[in-house]
């Protein structure tokens, strides 16, 4: 895709740790990273594994403008921050922006310290580009400064986190990650916020049948995104985040299934593209 178009492309579509290897060549090993382009503006959503390779691509095409919206600060949404190469570089200008946090906690204050001894030896003063941090608070709607609308509601995930829609000339994209469901019931929170949503990628870390043994972990299931999908009028549901333990055989009939329960569902996949 040419770097005019409007699209979302996925660097990292795994959830809670990476996992490299032979076993997910195909779905990819990487944590949550979205690049999101409207018109050549770049929005990022999340700074997980995937960042890195994406801000070594992004540093061959000369200066970079965007805005970085994290869903909420676990390392595994977090840990390419320190190793995305265009945030150190001087001419390049960054807004990030979280909504979890306040009052207890902004967002520069837990990426500093991410980055202290003896966590990491590098501080985050070293960055040479021009960052901006943004805190919120969750359920607020702003625009960017590239003119791309967002709105947020809160998530169901420890420690909180927050579900975006980005809308940009007509289209809209919502990624909600991470977050759990209550059996039986629908999120009313991410129920308004996906209506009638282009694009509806969601938190499907593990199947009906894996979820019992995980409930209260924060997470969801491709099925009760699936119901969230048809309830609110979505046209293409996105299966993503990944369990570490889920293979490319897994996914592959993850997929399959989701075929049949919700034609023309998407199960996301490193590198993959999908046009706004």
């Amino acid at each position: 895709m040419s770097q005019g178009g409007s699209y979302v492309k996925f660097w990292g579509v795994r959830g809670s740790i990476a996992a490299p290897g032979p076993q997910t060549l195909r779905y990819g090993g990487n944590t949550s990273c979205l690049e999101v382009r409207c018109d050549g503006k770049l929005v990022i959503l999340d700074g997980g594994t995937g960042l890195r390779p994406f801000g070594a691509e992004l540093v061959k095409n000369g200066p970079v403008d965007a805005d970085i919206l994290f869903t909420h600060t676990h390392f595994d949404h977090i840990s390419g921050v320190p190793f995305f190469k265009p945030m150190f570089l001087p001419g390049n200008a960054f807004r990030l922006r979280a909504g979890h946090l306040l009052p207890e906690h902004t967002l520069k204050e837990v990426l500093c310290e991410l980055m202290m001894a003896p966590l990491f030896p590098i501080p985050i003063d070293v960055m040479g580009a021009n960052v901006r941090f943004v805190d919120f608070k969750c359920g607020e709607a702003f625009e960017l400064d590239c003119g791309v609308g967002v709105q947020t509601c809160p998530l169901n995930h420890p420690n909180g986190a927050t579900g975006y829609r980005l809308s940009m000339d007509g289209r809209s994209l919502c990624y909600v990650t991470d977050t759990e469901h209550v059996d039986g019931a629908l999120d009313e929170n991410i129920l308004a916020l996906i209506e009638g949503a282009d694009y509806f990628v969601y938190d499907s870390n593990y199947t009906a049948e894996e979820y019992p043994t995980y409930r209260g972990w924060g997470h969801s299931t491709w099925q009760a995104g699936a119901d969230l999908a048809d309830a609110a009028g979505v046209k293409t549901f996105v299966i993503f985040h990944h369990d570490p333990s889920h293979d490319d055989s897994f996914m592959d009939k993850v997929a399959a299934e989701a075929e049949v329960r919700r034609p023309g569902t998407i199960v996301a996949r490193e590198g993959m593209a999908l046009p706004l």
